[in-house]
C-alpha cells in the first residue's frame, strides 16, 4: 500500500438544537402556510439536529490523520454550536435576508468552517433535522 497516494476523509458528528420559523417576507400569509405548512408557526418550532462534518486530504505521515480531531472539535465548537445551539436561527444575521431552512443552515455551516481544517480541506456539511429529513452542502 503506498500511504502517500490518495485522499482519506475524515467525518464527525455534533448535535445541535435551535429554533427557527420558516417565513419569506416576499410572500403572502396564505402564500407561507401553503409553501412552508405547519414549520411557518408564528411561534416557531425547535429541531434536535445532528451535524455531521466531513473532511478530506493526505494522511499526515507523522500523525496518521487527515485532520486533527481537537482541531476539528475547536472549530466547529467556536463557528457553530456556540453560534446557533439553543438559539432562534430567525435571529442570526447569516438568515437576516435568508429564511432558516435547513438547507441555508446546511449552507451558512459550511461557509463558517470552510479554509478551517487547513490542511485538510471540508468536503461536506450534512444536517440531519429529522429522522426522515436531512440536507447536505458540499460547497460547489
Amino acid at each position: 500500500m503506498n500511504a502517500d497516494s490518495g485522499t482519506a476523509y475524515f467525518g464527525r458528528r455534533y448535535l445541535l438544537s435551535a429554533s427557527h420559523r420558516l417565513h419569506a417576507d416576499a410572500l403572502t400569509a396564505e402564500e407561507n402556510r401553503a409553501t412552508y405548512g405547519k414549520c411557518n408557526n408564528p411561534h416557531g418550532h425547535g429541531h434536535n439536529y445532528v451535524v455531521e462534518v466531513m473532511a478530506g486530504g493526505a494522511v499526515d505521515p507523522e500523525t496518521g490523520m487527515v485532520v486533527n480531531m481537537a482541531a476539528l472539535d475547536e472549530a466547529v465548537r467556536s463557528r457553530v454550536l456556540d453560534r446557533f445551539d439553543h438559539t432562534n436561527l430567525n435571529l442570526d444575521p447569516l438568515f437576516a435576508n435568508h429564511v432558516p431552512t435547513t438547507e441555508n443552515l446546511s449552507k451558512a455551516i459550511f461557509t463558517l468552517l470552510d479554509g478551517e481544517l487547513a490542511p485538510a480541506r471540508l468536503t461536506q456539511v450534512r444536517v440531519e433535522e429529522t429522522e426522515n429529513n436531512f440536507f447536505e452542502c458540499t460547497g460547489d
